[in-house]
């Protein structure tokens, strides 16, 4: 399966972890900056043929949009979702902890996007989706994502609960956001294998997702704006997960 990405972070992320599947990447040649130069400079040695000047025209047409900053390619869709057990063997067989992003019901590309690039600079092992109520990934998300969606695992499940119950049994500590919890992220530990669970913005965790958290947190509000949007709060809470676990790998040498 085919897909298209648009702009430097996506295509350059490919570059790095799968140049084969790139099929072509069109370029616009008029564009003469530095930044330009710096990817066609990194582009012509991986890609040879495979690299083409392309006219605004064309560039249009592969990205439906102009906001593609003179960078389009067409590559194979990469197959990188795992299963939940798989992830987790994985992680702690490198003697670490698995850290997980959960997404309830974040349908916007522009969300799920902004997601995938908070989850992979936290070091999230793998971002798990509900297959009938997610964004999936496509050209925005690519973009938004900066890369990330080129790298990131996303494991899309059937039945959300029941992923969560398998995390569970795994031993995965499921976390939950929610504005009326009693306890703030910053005062649970979260340095073991622990997933980190978001709902959709405004609606929230559905009351299933909710219910089969092992433990619901809320994230502080000091102003009048009473929630962050789902990738900041996403942010938040993963990196406070990160501050910790280097924290304690600090304090142990």
């Amino acid at each position: 399966m085919k897909q298209i990405l648009v702009g430097f972070h996506a295509v350059q992320a490919r570059l790095r972890v799968d140049a084969a599947s790139l099929k072509s990447v069109d370029f616009d040649p008029s564009r003469r900056d530095r930044r330009m130069g710096d990817f066609l400079k990194q582009a012509e040695e991986v890609l040879g043929e495979r690299l083409h000047a392309a006219d605004s025209e064309r560039l249009h047409k592969l990205a439906g949009h102009d906001r593609h900053q003179g960078v389009v390619a067409l590559a194979e869709k990469m197959t990188m979702a795992r299963t939940i057990t798989e992830v987790v063997e994985d992680v702690e067989g490198a003697n670490e902890k698995p850290l997980f992003l959960v997404l309830d019901g974040v349908t916007d590309p522009h969300n799920f996007g902004a997601c995938l690039r908070v989850a992979d600079g936290a070091g999230v092992d793998a971002v798990v989706i509900p297959k009938d109520r997610s964004a999936s990934i496509n050209a925005t998300v690519s973009k938004v994502s900066s890369g990330a969606s080129e790298v990131m695992p996303v494991i899309t499940v059937t039945n959300l609960v029941r992923s969560m119950k398998e995390m569970q049994e795994a031993g995965v500590w499921l976390i939950g956001t929610d504005d009326e919890a009693t306890k703030s992220i910053y005062d649970i530990d979260l340095t073991g294998s622990i997933g980190i669970v978001m709902g959709a913005e405004g609606e929230g965790m559905r009351r299933l997702t909710k219910e089969n958290c092992d433990e619901l947190v809320r994230i502080p509000m000091q102003g009048v704006v009473s929630s962050l949007n789902v990738s900041v709060a996403s942010g938040v809470c993963l990196y406070e997960a990160l501050r910790q676990r280097l924290a304690k790998v600090k304090a142990a040498k």
